[in-house]
C-alpha cells in the first residue's frame, strides 16, 4: 500500500487527487454509513454500483476507519546489470470508506512510507549510497489528507503540469463502453472462495523535482512511477453485507526511477530503475498488523498518521510524493524560485523548526 491510492481525480488537471498509494489504513476520527445490510444478496460484477462497494470495502472499509501497512524490499536496477536490494520500503495507511446518495465512493486516508536498513529493520535517517560513496539523508513520505471520489467510471488521475496526459486506472482490464467511457467495471477473478483483484496505475508526467532547482536530486525532466496490486480475499467475506470491511492480502509492486533523496541526479546512474516487491495486508488486529519498528516510530514522530483526516473535504495536496518532495526540501540551487509547503514534516529530510 503507498500509496498506496484511490479517489475520482475527475477534478482539474492542476489538482490530482489521489487517495490510496502505497496503501493501508487507520483508526479513529469519524465514521461513514456502510449501504443498508442485505443478508444472501449476491453482489453483481458486472454493476459498477455494486463494484465500487466492493473495492471501498476492500482498499478500506466502511463504519470504521482500518489500518494496514505493507513492507519489503526495494531493488536498484542499473542497464545491462543485475538488479541489487539497496533498502528496505514500508509504511501504513489509515482509510475510511462511505457510499453517498449517488451510490459513489468516497475514500480518506493519511499514508506513511519509510525506508529501513535491509539487515536490521531499522528506519533510516541516513543511506550510504553504495553507488555515489555519498551518505545522504533519508526523506520519508506523510501523504496527508487524502479525500476524494470514485464515481462510476474508472478514474484518471490528473499529475504534473497542463499538457500532461491524465493516467487511467486499470489500463489492460478496464475497457470503453459503445459510448466511449470506461464503466468502473473491476477484473475480479473468483476460484471457490478465493477472489483476486489487480490494481495497476502507469504514470508519466512532468518531474516537479527539477533538474535546475535540484540538480543532485533530480534524475531528469519527466518522472514515469507505477503501482501494481494483486489482492486476496474471501468471497464469503466480500459478499457479506453485514461485513464492513473484508481482510485481504496482497502483492505490492512498485517501479520508478530511483527516489530524490538518493541523489543521483548527475551521476551515470540518474537512468537506474527502482523495483520494490513489497507484503500489503489490512486484518482485523488494528495496530498489530503494523510492523513494532514502524509503529513505535510513528507513535514516537507522527501519531496523527495512525487516524484518519476529519471530514471529507475533497484533498490531494500531497498526494504526488516527487512534488511533496519539492516542497519540503529546499532547491539545492541558490536562488531558485520555491514556495515551501505549510506541512510540517515529522521526520527525516524536509524537517524545519
Amino acid at each position: 500500500m503507498s500509496s498506496r491510492l484511490v479517489a475520482d481525480l475527475l477534478l482539474d488537471r492542476r489538482s490530482a487527487l489521489k487517495s490510496a498509494v502505497g496503501l493501508s489504513l487507520g483508526a479513529v476520527l469519524g465514521t461513514a454509513a456502510a449501504p443498508p445490510a442485505r443478508a444472501g444478496t449476491a453482489l453483481n460484477y458486472a454493476d459498477p454500483a455494486d463494484n465500487l462497494y466492493a473495492f471501498g470495502k476492500l482498499w478500506a472499509g466502511y463504519d470504521t476507519p482500518v489500518i494496514g501497512a505493507f513492507h519489503g524490499l526495494m531493488y536498484l536496477r542499473i542497464p545491462g546489470r543485475r538488479a541489487v536490494p539497496v533498502f528496505g520500503y514500508t509504511g501504513t495507511g489509515a482509510l475510511l470508506a462511505r457510499i453517498d446518495e449517488n451510490k459513489d465512493l468516497w475514500i480518506k486516508s493519511r499514508e506513511t512510507g519509510y525506508f529501513t536498513d535491509l539487515r536490521t529493520g531499522d528506519i533510516l535517517e541516513t543511506w550510504a549510497n553504495p553507488f555515489t560513496g555519498k551518505t545522504v539523508p533519508v526523506y520519508h513520505f506523510y501523504n496527508d489528507v487524502l479525500v476524494g471520489k470514485v464515481g462510476k467510471e474508472i478514474p484518471r488521475f490528473f499529475m504534473g503540469v497542463e499538457g500532461d496526459s491524465p493516467t487511467l486506472m486499470n489500463e489492460g482490464t478496464a475497457f470503453p463502453d459503445t459510448a466511449g467511457r470506461y464503466p468502473f467495471i473491476l477484473p475480479f477473478q473468483t476460484y471457490g472462495d478465493d477472489m483476486l483483484l489487480s490494481w495497476d496505475y502507469t504514470h508519466d508526467y512532468t518531474n516537479p523535482v527539477t533538474p535546475a532547482g535540484w540538480p543532485r536530486s533530480s534524475t531528469g525532466k519527466r518522472t514515469t512511477p507505477s503501482e501494481h496490486f494483486t489482492f486476496n480475499f474471501s468471497k464469503r467475506e466480500m459478499e457479506d453485507r453485514d461485513l464492513p470491511m473484508v481482510r485481504f492480502n496482497a502483492g505490492f509492486t512498485r517501479l520508478s526511477e530511483c527516489w530524490p533523496f538518493m541523489q543521483m541526479g548527475g551521476t551515470e546512474y540518474a537512468g537506474a530503475t527502482l523495483f520494490g516487491r513489497m507484503f500489503s495486508h489490512k486484518g482485523l488486529q488494528g495496530l498489530d498488523d503494523v510492523p513494532p519498528k514502524v509503529r513505535a516510530y510513528i507513535e514516537k514522530y507522527a501519531p496523527q498518521f495512525l487516524t484518519v483526516p476529519d471530514g471529507w473535504v475533497p484533498d490531494s495536496s500531497r498526494v504526488d510524493t516527487w512534488k511533496a518532495y519539492a516542497q519540503d526540501v529546499p532547491p539545492e540551487a541558490a536562488g531558485y524560485p520555491w514556495k515551501p509547503s505549510t506541512f510540517k514534516v515529522p521526520s527525516g529530510s524536509g524537517r524545519r523548526p
